[in-house]
């Protein structure tokens, strides 16, 4: 699937806009948007996983987004494409600052932190931070 130029160009837009309010000072992030090909790529090499995902993230900053991914979670979820975008770089930020969403009370954190970052629930949910 190709991303439409002025669709690319507006969610670039949008996600410039994410990082500078979600940065914090002195902070460095490098934001890629991706199609789900490359994204697919990406995923096998770093985590073994042959399927494409919605974010991926490395320390101190380094986080890719799938575009693809992105616009299919913002339809089936019934929001913008804008909101989408600013909840998956939340996420793969808090990432590259260390927060992890494997055990319960670590999900628990990053649960709690994304609702700071974006003023509603984030990706963790509820659901991840409950003890399994």
């Amino acid at each position: 699937m190709r991303v439409a130029a002025p669709r690319a160009a507006h969610a670039a837009r949008v996600v410039r806009a994410a990082a500078r309010e979600f940065a914090l000072p002195g902070e460095y992030l490098s934001i890629s948007l991706v199609g789900d090909g490359e994204m697919r790529r990406l995923n096998r090499s770093w985590r073994g996983k042959d399927r494409p995902t919605d974010v991926l993230s490395w320390a101190p900053g380094e986080i890719v987004l799938s575009i693809d991914t992105a616009r299919r979670q913002a339809l089936s979820g019934g929001w913008s494409l804008a909101a989408e975008l600013r909840r998956l770089l939340a996420h793969g930020i808090l990432h590259c600052r260390g927060y992890e969403h494997e055990e319960p009370e670590a999900a628990a954190r990053m649960a709690a932190a994304e609702r700071r970052m974006l003023g509603r629930q984030g990706m963790v949910g509820e659901s991840l931070a409950r003890p399994r």
